[in-house]
């Protein structure tokens, strides 16, 4: 994929031309990926583009404290140094907020049609708790089933909790375990009890499974929405 940096749109010459054909290269990139239903990692990049750009515009500080994971003390620098550089420049600004005054409306354009598969792909999901579940889901395993219906992927999943900005959000980890061909011997009941049998970690695990007859791609579609969606339920469950 042709990425962006954090700072594309104040690096090197700053003229609007230049950036708006950048942007569009990428974009053009990122729905190459989105009309063959690869969702990640390009949908979480643009979302982040449109939000860095939105947090430039709006506020120095905010865009500090929004994004300190993703934005390096070196591009923070140059940020600041542009900041220096627009009190005094009235043209530096006028094709700034042309940039980005272009910009916005078609990273949300393609952030919308992202989003229309995301949530496509999220209402064709059925979850379902395979036998008993323990009061501890925090750790277990999901037991994925598309459309193809010949495999169930099992991944083992961490549930984390972190605080940012005074909110606490939920986390997913995910590794991936085993695959089992579907057919009458591997029921999913049956692959719980061989987890529990071969994997002493978690003697009595929390198993969900996550079915869909939609055939999209795993790692980059089914995986990442099928997490999201089990942390949701599981946190539905819990209240």
């Amino acid at each position: 994929m042709g990425a962006l940096s954090e700072t594309w749109f104040a690096d090197g010459y700053i003229d609007f031309e230049l950036k708006k054909y950048t942007l569009l290269a990428y974009l053009q990139d990122i729905n190459h990926y989105f009309t063959q239903s690869k969702l990640y990692p390009q949908l979480s990049d643009i979302i982040f583009h449109y939000n860095n750009l939105v947090a430039f515009r709006d506020n120095k500080q905010f865009l500090q404290q929004q994004f300190p994971k993703r934005l390096t003390a070196v591009n923070l620098q140059k940020l600041e140094l542009l900041y220096e550089q627009l009190i005094a420049d009235d043209e530096l600004i006028a094709e700034l907020e042309n940039i980005i005054q272009y910009s916005l409306p078609q990273l949300n354009n393609t952030i919308k049609e992202g989003t229309e598969i995301y949530e496509y792909v999220e209402e064709n999901l059925n979850i379902f708790p395979v036998g008993l579940i323990p009061l501890d889901t925090a750790e277990g395993y999901l037991l994925l089933c598309d459309g193809k219906c010949n495999n169930t992927l099992v991944y083992a999943y961490r549930l984390t909790i972190f605080e940012r900005h005074d909110e606490k959000f939920r986390g997913i980890h995910t590794q991936y375990v085993q695959e089992y061909r579907k057919d009458v011997i591997n029921t999913i009941g049956h692959i719980k009890t061989t987890l529990i049998r071969e994997r002493n970690a978690l003697p009595n695990p929390a198993v969900y499974c996550i079915e869909t007859p939609l055939v999209v791609p795993i790692d980059e579609t089914l995986l990442p929405i099928a997490k999201r969606s089990l942390v949701k339920y599981i946190a539905g469950q819990a209240a």
